[in-house]
């Protein structure tokens, strides 16, 4: 299982990481790559030390000047190529089981599907549930990463409906719930 911890905070990241978190992607939303790269690096460091997987959330030039492993794009990110090009990871977001499939055939490594619940990160995005999110990992040949309003109490049901892993932000601000989701995730 792919537990996919999206931070703002190294300290957030460290918790994350020592709960089990395989992935940590960096999201400073509306930044420039400038800041990125130097805010970055220590959570590009923190995932080589831990043999964690390090994404950066939107920005492909920033992802390339920190050497992360990987990208994650959203819906009306451009850069798929030259992160491909780059020998990045790549990442792409999907909120419908439509998106899923266009944002597949593009070939991404992984789609993060979502949001599977409503969460104060995306307030104004339609709740996919569970059953949508069984049909997008049905329709689609990548690995799924379930996103939104995912916790220990629900994360096993995610992997249940398909998805590789999921992806957590609240749920990754301290050890024992990234520990709580995983080991309910593994149930």
């Amino acid at each position: 299982m792919i537990l996919h911890a999206l931070v703002d905070e190294l300290e957030i990241a460290r918790a994350a990481v020592g709960g089990g978190a395989t992935v940590v992607q960096l999201r400073l939303k509306h930044r420039s790559t400038r800041e990125l790269v130097e805010r970055g690096r220590p959570f590009r460091d923190l995932c080589r030390d831990a043999g964690a997987t390090f994404v950066v959330n939107d920005d492909v030039a920033a992802a390339i000047e920190l050497g992360a492993d990987g990208v994650h794009l959203g819906r009306e990110d451009d850069g798929a190529e030259r992160a491909r090009s780059a020998g990045l990871l790549l990442g792409l977001s999907a909120q419908t089981l439509g998106e899923a499939v266009a944002a597949a055939a593009q070939r991404p490594d992984y789609l993060g599907v979502g949001p599977v619940w409503a969460t104060p990160t995306k307030p104004n995005a339609s709740v996919l549930g569970l059953e949508s999110l069984r049909a997008a990992c049905a329709a689609v040949d990548v690995p799924v990463i379930a996103i939104g309003g995912i916790n220990a109490a629900n994360a096993a049901e995610c992997l249940a409906a398909g998805a590789a892993g999921v992806a957590v932000v609240r749920a990754s601000s301290s050890a024992a719930a990234v520990r709580a989701a995983i080991e309910h995730a593994a149930v």
